[in-house]
């Protein structure tokens, strides 16, 4: 997490083994984000204006959005919008911006989540829960197996959803 005198922001890079147009894939797919991202699945048509839904296994929304640039596989960004209480939701729309660049056999992914209010609890939500979506995708795609870790928020020792492990 990054704070200074401007809006709060979020950024995380790590290196995967894998081609850009599979991460583009797993990044834009519901049935590959719910085997990494705590069995929600991302749904949108992911061209500018499009709505972005992150949806949960029980059908409740959990994020909304609009999809501000796709550009596969390089870029990707959405607005943003915790779903979860009305505390969340009254805290708006934040950005997230991905950027996938080749490198060798490999790929960079850097997430970048900012637009955020000075004290926003979804900063401090996320802050926790992208390190894991992200260890979860990046294990995924470099060995098949989904990564068995906690929900966000969850204590260590609570394993994910076996229907999210299992797929």
């Amino acid at each position: 997490m990054v704070e200074t005198s401007e809006r709060p922001s979020f950024v995380y890079a790590t290196y995967i083994t894998t081609t850009p147009e599979r991460l583009w894939e797993a990044l834009t797919s519901g049935d590959f984000t719910r085997r990494y991202w705590f069995g929600q699945r991302i749904e949108s048509e992911w061209r500018v204006g499009a709505p972005v839904r992150l949806v949960a296994e029980d059908g409740s929304l959990t994020v909304s959005g609009e999809v501000l640039e796709a550009d596969a596989p390089r870029r990707l960004a959405y607005s943003f919008r915790a779903e979860g209480s009305a505390e969340s939701r009254s805290e708006g729309h934040s950005h997230v911006s991905m950027e996938i660049e080749p490198l060798g056999s490999a790929v960079k992914l850097t997430v970048v989540h900012d637009g955020f209010k000075a004290g926003s609890r979804v900063l401090t939500g996320i802050s926790g829960g992208w390190p894991k979506i992200l260890s979860g995708l990046k294990t995924l795609l470099e060995t098949g197996a989904p990564l068995a870790i906690g929900k966000p928020g969850a204590a260590a020792e609570q394993p994910v959803a076996a229907s999210a492990a299992a797929a």
